[in-house]
């Protein structure tokens, strides 16, 4: 069957996605999935049903039409499925990589319980990496800058919430300036995600696309210090993204944790991707983590910071107080890390962190957990066996338990309102702040969540600013979207 849609009957498996064997990869830090080749991908594709009212849509945060670019690719229309995903979407060679699909638009795949969910987040890879190759050949060219409306608005923080914003607005015709604190745009996809989830050449492709819009981009410019909201509005802007995301580690509260070699999962990441430890030898950086590492929690960061180190050389175990069923972690993050050899404590928890003589860390004392009653996340509330403590032998802790907004930009503006945890608190449109003309979205307003719930806020965003100035864009419906 070519560009076809099949029958029930004729439906194959999902196609599996190419890898680098685990014990290869445990020790180098090139992308782990290898990506679709045209013939995976064309049987991949064929494998959609095109369902009238596709259920797969309302579970992308982004809006993408999907069944429109999965049928593109099965009549071979490679370049056209990705201008109709860029429609929508301004990062799809992130997005197929790091979205988790089976939580989004898979979940609602029509075939999925019977057959395996359609693989939309491959497709979407596949089909981005072709353009980006058509891109370094010179068959296609860079987009072309829209008609300008002479509006201004500024967009603070370049990661994947302030990101989408800028690029929608841009296509609506809005001079746009993203303001980045660090030295490089990206935020989280490039300072936290690992290269072998996301290689930062292809994080650089997508940047190259929002910037041929018409986006600009200004790096080591911490809003709050630098310039203040007000001075913002009252001056060159004529509205405000805040996007700035959540980059405060949270700490376990235990003794110990002063110590030297315990991280936050947000400072060792950081330091990994940003002195580029993980081109070692061509980059001698100092990011030493011993022989053993203990990570503790079990979400997609946690798992990320396990990797690493075991890619930096360490031997690791993850510890986490409930058990499998209850790790928040994509489930292929935990397979891929259970495939690389990460060590599992699980239902087990921190008690204190132990160090020797020169204040280094040497132990982690922790307890035996068992599950009771569902706590106030649904999830069943660990509880300490008593008796049960032990200690295990450590050089580096890493605490992967969540983070939080940093505090800057609101302790500088008081009139923005947050709530207690400091997240910034939005109107009924989960985008308007306290403040006229300043709009939020992703992690700042949400907390810690995902990529494209993120991406997902910034969309809003920009078509709540565009009305905001006087430019209304319809909301999509259930059809339209």
């Amino acid at each position: 069957m070519q560009g076809g849609v099949p029958k029930l009957q004729e439906i194959a498996p999902r196609n599996p996605m190419p890898a680098q064997p685990a014990e290869v990869r445990n020790a180098n830090f090139k992308e782990v999935a290898l990506g679709y080749t045209e013939e995976l991908a064309r049987a991949e594709a064929e494998r959609c049903i095109q369902c009238k009212k596709p259920p797969c849509r309302r579970g992308c945060p982004v809006e993408i039409d999907i069944p429109a670019f999965i049928k593109l690719i099965t009549e071979g229309k490679f370049l056209q499925s990705i201008l109709k995903i860029r429609e929508k979407n301004n990062l799809p060679a992130v997005c197929g990589r790091v979205c988790p699909q089976e939580s989004q638009c898979e979940k609602f795949c029509t075939i999925r319980k019977k057959y395996g969910a359609v693989a939309i987040g491959r497709l979407e890879r596949f089909v981005a990496d072709n353009e980006t190759k058509a891109k370094e050949e010179g068959r296609i060219q860079a987009p072309a800058k829209p008609t300008t409306n002479g509006k201004k608005v500024a967009v603070v923080g370049a990661g994947p919430a302030g990101l989408t914003c800028a690029a929608d607005l841009a296509k609506l015709g809005f001079a746009v300036t993203v303001f980045e604190s660090l030295h490089d745009a990206g935020g989280v996809l490039r300072y936290g995600i690992p290269e072998f989830r996301l290689p930062k050449h292809i994080l650089d492709v997508e940047l190259d696309y929002i910037r041929a819009l018409g986006v600009e981009i200004r790096c080591n410019m911490v809003i709050g210090r630098i310039k203040g909201l007000e001075e913002m509005l009252a001056g060159e802007f004529d509205a405000v993204f805040l996007g700035t995301g959540a980059g405060l580690p949270y700490f376990l509260g235990i003794p110990g944790e002063n110590l030297n070699g315990v991280y936050s999962a947000n400072e060792f990441l950081t330091r990994v991707n940003l002195m580029k430890a993980y081109q070692f030898p061509r980059y001698d950086t100092p990011v030493t983590v011993g022989n053993r590492v203990v990570v503790v929690g079990a979400g997609n960061v946690a798992m990320d910071s396990a990797r690493v180190a075991k890619r930096l050389g360490a031997e690791v175990t993850i510890v986490y107080r409930r058990g499998h069923a209850e790790m928040p972690a994509r489930l292929e993050e935990i397979e891929h890390a259970e495939e690389e050899g990460i060590n599992f404590h699980l239902l087990t928890s921190p008690v204190e962190i132990l160090g020797n003589n020169e204040n280094w860390v040497d132990e982690l004392k922790v307890v035996k957990m068992e599950l009771g009653e569902p706590d106030e996340s649904g999830r069943r509330r660990p509880i300490p066996v008593p008796g049960s403590e032990y200690t295990i032998e450590v050089d580096t802790i890493v605490i992967a338990v969540g983070q939080g907004p940093n505090p800057l930009l609101q302790q500088t503006t008081p009139q923005l309102k947050v709530n207690r945890r400091g997240n910034i608190v939005v109107k009924e449109d989960m985008v308007s702040t306290s403040i006229d003309g300043v709009f939020a979205g992703g992690d700042i307003v949400t907390g810690a969540a995902t990529v494209i719930l993120a991406m997902g806020a910034g969309k809003k965003a920009a078509r709540a600013i565009a009305g905001y100035l006087g430019y209304p864009q319809d909301e999509p419906t259930e059809d339209s979207n």
